[in-house]
Order: C-alpha cells, then sequence, then structure tokens
C-alpha cells in the first residue's frame, strides 16, 4: 500500500482523522516531531486513535530519520506550491506521500529537496488558501488507491 508522512503536525483532530483514514484503506502513518501534541491528547483519541489497533503508526524524532527510512522509494511532497497536479501522475504501490505542519506548510527547504515533478499540489480556486489536512491526505491517498483498483477494498 502507500506510506502518508506528516511533518511536524499540529492539530490533533486531523492527525486523528488521518489515522482513521489509514486504518480504513490500509496506508501506514508516519509522524516527524516536534508534533504539535502529544498522542495521548484527548482529541486525537476521540478523532482517531480508537482505530489505533487497526493503523500502522510510527513516530521519528527528526526529518533524517523519517527520510532515511524511505531513502529507496518514491517520496511525493504536497505544497499549495506545488507544480504538479496530483491527479496527473500514475501513482505505483509503496509510493510515499508528505506532507506540512496545518499552519504553514512544509518549509521551503524541504519542498525544493524533492524534483519538481514529486512537488503535488490539489487544485483550488485562485482565492483559496488551502485545504484540511486531513481532506487533503484523503484526496490524495484515495486517488492513489483507486489507480490501484481498490485492492483488498470492495
Amino acid at each position: 500500500m502507500f506510506d502518508v508522512i506528516l511533518y511536524q503536525p499540529e492539530i490533533p483532530p486531523n492527525t486523528g482523522n488521518i489515522i482513521r483514514l489509514c486504518a480504513n484503506t490500509g496506508a501506514r502513518l508516519h509522524l516527524v516531531k516536534p508534533l504539535g501534541f502529544s498522542l495521548e491528547h484527548k482529541q486525537l483519541v476521540r478523532a482517531g486513535l480508537d482505530y489505533h489497533e487497526f493503523a500502522a503508526l510510527t513516530v521519528y524524532g527528526n526529518w533524517t530519520e523519517c527520510a532515511d527510512r524511505f531513502k529507496d522509494r518514491r517520496i511525493f511532497a504536497l505544497s499549495t506550491k506545488g507544480s504538479q497536479r496530483y491527479d496527473q501522475i500514475i501513482y505505483a504501490e509503496g509510493d510515499v506521500f508528505l506532507f506540512g505542519p496545518e499552519t504553514r506548510g512544509l518549509p521551503v527547504w524541504l519542498l525544493e529537496s524533492f524534483p519538481e515533478e514529486r512537488r503535488l499540489r490539489l487544485p483550488m480556486l485562485p482565492e483559496s488558501r488551502s485545504l484540511n489536512l486531513s481532506n487533503a491526505v484523503a484526496v490524495v491517498v484515495y486517488e492513489a488507491w483507486r489507480q490501484r483498483g481498490f485492492l483488498n477494498g470492495w
């Protein structure tokens, strides 16, 4: 399946919703510290940790530690500053999707470390700022899973 990385997530209910999404799609979730909350935060638990037993969740101390885990995999960085539309990619099993913190997105240095064709964006109206993080993750994961024929889903 796919892997989802949340780089320094800040809002517990978003991460909880993404845990639930990953549990229901078979995607694996990876969190890069610092986190803007504890994993015991009640809103996180309410939104998703009751799905924890069904979701694969790994926490990393920093970006380097996480990036090393995926050094031989195709990582796509999602950003409002991305140059490639997410729906114009042919996804493969094992692809990885990286999302930034809710209030500021991925840092420029991190986004620019990816080739332009792996800097993805979701289309929005010109005056829009961004989608909610959990919604953006859902759009991308479901498109990638759809392309794979909803493997193991019904």
